[in-house]
């Protein structure tokens, strides 16, 4: 390591390399051209006499010297932004960034047309990228930045998250256009007897809707468990005897597919919450402040009940 003094703009490109695992997309991030940014990767690899990252097939990965360094240069990047970026104001109209959000396919489906709407009407400028991650990945990914918020129904949120409820989903059963046994209403009797397509999401809550059941004393024929939604209506289509049970927000998307029928459950079913989670870290930063409440307002008055009533003959 030199003995000159460390440029702490610098820190934010090492911050920047760590969260994107890119040079291009670093330098996005921060403003700067592609020959400033490595300008400032050749300055950071010259003072700590290390490569720091490293190209792979997985993007600048950390060399152990960068991994070593990391917990400290994080630790003082979260004071700069706790105590001076909270002073400063985000502007969406003007500014240029890639906000990342986890979120399931079925989140992907339901949420983004309405998020990228907002996003494109009050920052122009501003992209989305979306990622889908197991549980145990969510807590260091928000710690690190390369997640901004995670949206979903997190059974077992990791300790120490900041968390908002956005809204309540509510389920409906899905039933191909093409059966001819269920009319628009389904009896219990057929709930239980039609082969299910359960789609089971590792740390998700599912917990409440099979106690629900088991109450109930009601037993699914459950012929197929798969951790996507989107081959949900696909597999209905082709196989009119299945049947399915899922969030409502997404029943309705289905159901506009002209493909399958969207009717109500013939058992009362616990609605369950979904929220946004983000890290301490980033708590103050005006710009994921900002995109906290993008989301909330986005969201607020959520499910939009047009496909309710019609529903229900309102």
């Amino acid at each position: 390591m030199h003995n000159e003094k460390l440029d702490l703009n610098l820190l934010a490109v090492f911050d920047g390399l760590l969260r994107e695992r890119s040079v291009t997309r670093a330098a996005e991030q921060l403003g700067l051209s592609q020959s400033a940014m490595s300008h400032a990767v050749n300055r950071l690899r010259a003072f700590f006499d290390d490569p720091l990252f490293v190209k792979t097939g997985q993007g600048m990965q950390p060399t152990p010297k960068a991994e070593s360094l990391a917990p400290t240069i994080l630790a003082l990047m979260t004071t700069i932004r706790g105590q001076v970026l909270s002073q400063a104001q985000f502007d969406p109209a003007s500014a240029m960034r890639v906000f990342t959000l986890c979120m399931t396919d079925m989140g992907e489906l339901v949420f983004l047309p309405p998020l990228i709407k907002r996003l494109r009407e009050l920052a122009p400028h501003c992209t989305l990228r979306t990622r889908q991650v197991p549980l145990p990945q969510v807590e260091p990914l928000l710690a690190s930045g390369e997640v901004d918020l995670v949206l979903g129904s997190l059974r077992a949120a990791p300790q120490g998250l900041f968390q908002q409820q956005l809204f309540m989903h509510r389920f409906v059963t899905l039933v191909s256009v093409k059966n001819k046994e269920v009319g628009e209403e389904m009896t219990l009797e057929q709930f239980q007897r039609m082969p299910q397509i359960v789609v089971t999401l590792a740390g998700r809550s599912s917990e409440a809707y099979d106690s629900a059941l088991e109450e109930q004393g009601v037993k699914r024929n459950i012929f197929l468990s798969t951790p996507h939604f989107l081959v949900v209506p696909l597999l209905l289509d082709q196989y009119p005897d299945l049947i399915a049970t899922v969030p409502e927000e997404l029943g309705n998307v289905f159901g506009g597919y002209g493909v399958v029928k969207v009717l109500e459950p013939p058992l009362p079913l616990p609605s369950f919450a979904l929220r946004q989670h983000w890290h301490p870290r980033f708590h103050q930063d005006p710009a994921i402040i900002w995109l906290r409440e993008l989301v909330k307002e986005t969201f607020d008055g959520y499910p939009w009940d047009a496909a309710r009533k019609r529903r229900r003959g309102a």
